[in-house]
């Protein structure tokens, strides 16, 4: 690990990014509530928080910092695609683009999880569906944390 120990403790805000493909009538389901394994929303939101808390066991040489708060919204583009963002606050040493990287990451393959059922050919196979752009959107580190 990187030796953080002289680091000042300061705000740090993160937001990744990513895409997932579907066939059409997927997003449709997603949209009306229609997906037989749950609210697809809440079960993408409460899988990539769980992954962004999860992140320094994931990943061996990130630091475990306190996370104070993680946001995602879910934007539909065109007819069959979902683009995620998850943003991750904290007050630490270290950055939380990793952390934001996971959660949206963890986040994307939990709605490919729930709707595959409805993207897989006759031969069982995906086709059409895929995950692609996952990037960091922002970073940005504040101001010393006042005690």
């Amino acid at each position: 690990m990187i030796d953080i120990s002289q680091k000042n403790t300061i705000s740090r805000i993160a937001t990744a990014s990513g895409k997932i493909f579907l066939k059409k009538e997927s997003v449709e389901r997603i949209k009306n509530q229609l997906v037989e394994k749950g609210d697809v929303e809440t079960i993408m939101k409460t899988a990539g928080i769980t992954a962004v808390k999860k992140t320094p066991e994931l990943i061996p040489f990130c630091h475990p910092i306190p996370i104070n708060n993680v946001a995602f919204s879910i934007n539909f583009e065109g007819e069959n695609v979902i683009k995620l963002t998850c943003t991750v606050k904290s007050h630490a040493k270290t950055g939380v683009e990793m952390e934001a990287l996971t959660g949206v990451s963890i986040a994307l393959l939990n709605i490919w999880d729930v709707i595959k059922k409805h993207e897989k050919d006759e031969n069982g196979q995906y086709p059409s569906t895929f995950i692609s752009d996952i990037k960091v959107e922002e970073k940005i580190k504040g101001h010393e944390q006042v005690s």
